[in-house]
């Protein structure tokens, strides 16, 4: 296997993968802490900065026309009371977990990652170590309202 990591910052035809593509494996690779594909999509939208004020990246590994992990990171464009950077998504393909994809795509990305970086994680979610690794640490504990009761 010959893993290729691809950053791409615009959807300006230089990306290896159509939006579709990266939504259709984040949605199925990320398993029960996913969202839905119009979410991802949404999200992949924002990273391209469809809209004024919005910005990011996505990180890809791949091989032979086939998504082996990817990462989408929103920017917030703030700093100093939140961080810059948010990792919305990450997930690696199933055949490549344990190969060191995940771990590759975390340097990468925090490499990329101007400023801090957030992100969100479930207490049961097995790459929650991965992060850790890295340095992440669980400073808040996240409260949610949701207002479509």
């Amino acid at each position: 296997m010959n893993i290729h990591y691809t950053l791409s910052v615009k959807d300006d035809g230089t990306s290896p993968f159509s939006r579709n593509e990266i939504a259709e494996f984040l949605h199925k690779h990320l398993d029960q802490y996913g969202d839905a594909k119009s979410a991802i999509l949404k999200c992949i939208g924002y990273a391209y900065g469809d809209n004024p004020g919005q910005d990011g990246f996505i990180l890809m590994a791949h091989d032979e026309g086939e998504i082996l992990g990817a990462v989408i990171i929103n920017k917030t464009n703030m700093s100093e009371y939140i961080p810059e950077n948010i990792l919305v998504y990450i997930a690696v393909h199933k055949k490549t977990r344990g190969r060191g994809v995940g771990k590759e795509l975390m340097q990468r990305t925090i490499d990329a990652a101007k400023g801090d970086i957030a992100l969100h994680v479930e207490p049961d979610n097995p790459a929650k170590f991965l992060y850790e690794k890295f340095g992440f640490i669980n400073k808040y504990q996240e409260m949610r309202y949701s207002s479509s009761k």
